[in-house]
């Protein structure tokens, strides 16, 4: 299934090791490539979560009016989600794209050498000596050598759980404790599912986070911000809608001749 992704990273990594030379480098220039390529859609996909933020009290409203009538209830929130041209799924486009890069960076470097020709040794400056190894493979070889793989391991952890944080405190009540303690069940998960995948996949995941970090520290922030000022401004102008119930009109009474 993701033989033809793999096929055209494969492609990808290999032109930037014939200039980067070293292949852990090679990776932090595809993450640089791919974050460069996304940024448009990570900045729509934070003003998509910012007008959400400031929707959601009106969703919720519609959420208890029609809370007897679940049709009638989908029926309003689709109205609601037209009138206002938003897209619930819109948040999430960056995530989804990025997934299959990752799962295709896992068959690719689990078995580098079936898809490239891979002169020397396939590490990162010495400090990997193997990107294709695990955690768990280099503790039981050389626990001294698995130093530098523990430490992605606990990257890989640590960024998952720092992103989500970092949103939980644009949240409040119990949507903001729901966020925290999905980031800390994320962080254990990480862990787990970490600890036999594959160095550079750690690599990639770990520089590629940084890399929001940073941006939503710097960039993401201000954005969010100032889409949230625009939303409820717009909304505060929009036109009031009233709803008109007609009376049944009666029909006269016949005059008697």
């Amino acid at each position: 299934m993701w033989d033809w992704i793999v096929n055209i990273l494969a492609v990808v990594l290999g032109g930037i090791q014939s200039f980067a030379v070293d292949w852990g480098l090679s990776i932090i220039i595809l993450v640089v490539i791919i974050r460069l390529i996304l940024t448009p859609l990570q900045l729509k996909s934070t003003k998509s979560q910012a007008r959400m933020q400031v929707l959601q009290p009106k969703l919720m409203e519609i959420q208890e009016k029609y809370a007897d009538d679940p049709q009638k209830q989908s029926e309003m929130m689709q109205k609601f989600y037209s009138e206002n041209k938003f897209n619930p799924l819109g948040g999430c486009l960056p995530l989804l794209i990025q997934m299959p890069v990752l799962f295709a960076l896992f068959t690719l470097l689990r078995d580098i050498r079936k898809y490239l020709e891979v002169k020397g040794d396939f590490c990162f400056f010495g400090i990997m000596p193997n990107l294709s190894a695990s955690v768990s493979g280099t503790l039981t070889t050389d626990p001294m050598q698995s130093i530098p793989y523990v430490v992605a391991l606990l990257l890989f952890a640590v960024l998952t759980l720092i992103p989500t944080l970092m949103q939980a405190r644009n949240q409040t009540g119990s949507q903001a404790q729901s966020m925290k303690t999905m980031a800390i069940v994320m962080s254990v998960m990480m862990l787990w599912i970490g600890w036999s995948l594959p160095a550079g996949v750690l690599l990639y995941y770990d520089v590629s986070t940084g890399w929001q970090v940073i941006q939503q520290i710097f960039v993401t922030q201000k954005v969010m911000e100032k889409a949230k000022e625009e939303e409820q401004e717009r909304m505060e102008n929009a036109p009031l809608e009233v709803d008109v119930v007609r009376r049944e009109r009666r029909q006269r009474p016949h005059k008697k001749n």
